[in-house]
């Protein structure tokens, strides 16, 4: 296991605590503390090899399950790729975690559905993803022709009730990269939600209002989104503030405040259709940092406290622990975790980076005072 080395600023720490009840908001002398049922994480990235030891432990003391994405390289196409890679995670889990990683299927244009069935009697492949070619990180074996070479597939998938996780984002070089989200929705997710109704289907990392509008127009319990973090608390300013700032570029790109605050109405009032997805995506820092940086923003060890921000600053945390802990296993049909945590209003400061010896990591809020400090059972 890779262990990560002394730090110039302190690295958080998250101490055991017991606790009763759910949802329970109490003023402990001066020291405000929440009490919610333990959260999922329903759009993770844990990649493979060093930077996976380094980075599962963040997750792991987190959240107690994570629909972990496929694109390594090589992707995880197959079941047998799906299990091995879930081999390879519990093997860098800590000792004595109980996290457990649900797994995903990377699409492509030559996926066959006897794979899906595969992949549902597996016990362990719980979604299939979409990348359209060339959309994101590792995407460029992704999908390019949908609705001809992939229908059979979504077909199958709609029998066999595995959800379909979307990268909603055309990859036309002649569309905007701010107007990518609205074009894919206008012309791949509006007509394969009428073409297939009953395909479950989750619109990852939502970023626009228009997304916000088609999610909510769908019907219930078959279209349902992610949100990160990063979506909710940053918009496109923040890539260049003070000059470009490589740890703010994800994918989809942040857009205008407009869209930002249309997100945080949503995550906040209570819509069953919305809950947690933090796209944690760690990239080692000179990839970043680079002539042509990698898009991705680490929040695993710090995303719980963001999001309570959130939600605290929009008058809304009696609202937080359906959007973390209950939305995400209700749309897949999984139980709600039964263990609690505990959010504590207590300052604290993000580290600067996380070091390992093959390089360094930058959080989110790199450096920054946050509150809400999560500690558990």
């Amino acid at each position: 296991m890779i262990k990560s080395l002394v730090l110039p600023c302190k690295a958080l720490k998250f101490p055991s605590a017991k606790f009763e009840g759910s949802n329970q908001l109490r003023h402990k002398g001066k020291k405000m503390e929440l009490t919610i049922t333990r959260p999922d994480d329903w759009h993770l990235h844990l990649r493979d090899g060093e930077l996976l030891q380094a980075v599962v432990p963040h997750s792991a003391s987190h959240f107690a399950r994570g629909i972990v994405m496929p694109n390594l390289k090589p992707p995880i196409t197959t079941t047998a790729a799906a299990v091995s890679y879930r081999e390879s995670i519990l093997k860098a889990l800590p000792a004595g975690s109980d996290f457990t990683p649900l797994m995903t299927l990377y699409l492509t244009d030559t996926t066959n559905p006897n794979e899906i069935k595969l992949a549902k009697r597996s016990g362990v492949v719980y979604a299939v993803k979409l990348y359209p070619a060339g959309a994101t990180t590792n995407s460029q074996d992704g999908v390019t022709d949908l609705f001809g070479k992939c229908l059979p597939v979504l077909e199958e998938m709609a029998q066999q009730n595995m959800p379909l996780l979307v990268h909603g984002e055309v990859t036309d070089a002649d569309v905007d990269v701010f107007d990518r989200e609205k074009v894919f929705i206008d012309t791949v997710l509006q007509p394969l939600i009428q073409r297939l109704p009953q395909l479950k289907v989750v619109m990852e990392h939502v970023t626009t209002k228009d997304a916000v509008k088609f999610v909510e127009s769908c019907k219930e319990g078959f279209v349902a989104a992610t949100v990160t973090p990063q979506h909710l608390l940053l918009n496109r300013n923040s890539l260049f503030q003070g000059g470009l700032q490589p740890h703010n570029y994800c994918l989809p790109v942040l857009k205008r405040e407009i869209h930002r605050q249309a997100i945080v109405s949503a995550v906040t009032s209570g819509s069953k259709r919305f809950f947690i997805g933090t796209d944690s995506a760690p990239h080692e820092r000179r990839r970043k940092e680079a002539s042509c940086g990698c898009a991705g923003i680490y929040s695993a060890p710090v995303a719980l406290s963001l999001y309570a921000k959130v939600f605290e600053e929009a008058g809304a945390l009696d609202k937080l622990e359906a959007f973390v802990s209950f939305n995400g296993p209700d749309f897949y049909g999984f139980p709600r975790n039964t263990s609690k945590i505990k959010l504590s209003k207590t300052s604290f400061k993000v580290p600067d980076c996380f070091s390992f010896p093959f390089g360094e990591i930058i959080p989110m809020f790199a450096g920054e005072t946050l509150e809400w400090q999560p500690s558990f059972n």
